[in-house]
């Protein structure tokens, strides 16, 4: 066992009894401080969300197992699709994408800025992920190359879901996104019947950054 798996162990270890172990194995394969920025290594295994570069966030284990727990739907059982390919609309450092890679086959995920989207590709890169398919343009676009996908997870809270995003998600898959609603932020599901979303669901309260619309290119 390498040595971040006895800390993820250590780490998760008030939470594991919450989530499905496949999720916890999955978090525990995920070395976190390699994610992190170094001045933040010495939090890097506390349940806390930690800042990074342009007013981004890594978030907290908590709400990476939670969002997983919610995407994978293996409380819904049969009546979603398994899932075998995922789309993330906001890579981040990378954290969440990692994860899903140990429980999904073909993860896609896309960055609008584009210095978080260099780090996050010499990330995976040196991980030697080969399951994780990354790309930089406006989230919202979707990726309609690999389309249709399992799954579809934003990582940033949004007023709607575009038809854009509807379109590339398999007929029984599973979409959850972060989302405005009385005021404060919420984690909806849905899952798609037909040209629509349905069976929509509110699991919990949030806090995620907005999402954006366009590419932030460097300089």
């Amino acid at each position: 066992m390498q040595l971040h798996e006895i800390k993820n162990m250590q780490m998760l270890k008030e939470i594991e009894n919450h989530f499905d172990d496949r999720i916890i194995l999955a978090l525990r394969k995920t070395d976190r401080e390699f994610f992190v920025p170094d001045s933040m290594r010495h939090s890097a295994f506390h349940l806390t969300a930690l800042p990074m570069s342009k007013e981004q966030w890594i978030s907290s284990p908590l709400t990476v197992a939670k969002m997983t727990s919610y995407l994978m739907a293996y409380d819904l059982g049969n009546s979603v699709l398994e899932p075998d390919s995922v789309l993330e609309i906001g890579l981040g450092s990378g954290y969440q994408a990692v994860v899903l890679s140990h429980l999904i086959r073909r993860v896609f995920s896309i960055e609008r800025i584009e210095t978080l989207w260099l780090e996050a590709r010499n990330r995976i890169a040196q991980l030697k992920i080969m399951n994780i398919n990354i790309k930089l343009d406006d989230g919202m676009n979707g990726w309609n190359t690999f389309a249709p996908y399992d799954r579809i997870l934003l990582s940033a809270c949004t007023d709607s879901i575009p038809q854009t995003l509807i379109a590339q998600l398999n007929q029984g898959g599973v979409l959850v996104a972060p989302m405005y609603h009385d005021n404060k932020q919420v984690i909806r599901r849905f899952i798609k019947n037909g040209s629509t979303l349905q069976s929509d669901e509110i699991l919990d309260t949030c806090e995620f950054v907005p999402i954006v619309n366009g590419v932030m290119r460097m300089g």
